[in-house]
């Protein structure tokens, strides 16, 4: 538990530096079987957009939902409903994970496809 413990240690400390500048931000989550990804307005702390695996025409799309194909799908998902949704601008929210893997694959699809970090 003591890893755990640390990831959610560092998260407090980049959300309460997001939420001083009162940036909209892209947090992720990702556990073992899936990732997900939400757009936060910084303001009023309001879901903007979301996307994860676990909706269904992703889980048709994709084979696996735990690799970084799935997060590439993910970020596309999120960075075309956030811009939908009128937003362009946002802070990353890796919530603690290294931007590695999956958190970096899910990172760069959203900024190919037009979310500016």
């Amino acid at each position: 538990m003591k890893k755990n413990n640390a990831r959610i240690r560092r998260a407090t400390k980049s959300r309460a530096s997001m939420a001083s500048l009162g940036k909209t931000r892209l947090s992720i989550h990702r556990s073992n079987t899936n990732i997900y990804a939400q757009v936060i307005d910084g303001e009023t702390n309001k879901i903007i957009a979301s996307a994860s695996t676990l909706e269904a025409e992703v889980k048709k799309k994709l084979k696996n939902t735990s690799n970084t194909d799935a997060a590439t799908e993910i970020g596309k998902r999120i960075a075309d409903k956030a811009i939908k949704a009128g937003v362009k601008v946002v802070a990353f929210d890796r919530s603690g994970y290294r931007y590695h893997g999956r958190v970096k694959a899910l990172a760069d699809s959203a900024r190919e496809n037009g979310l500016t970090f």
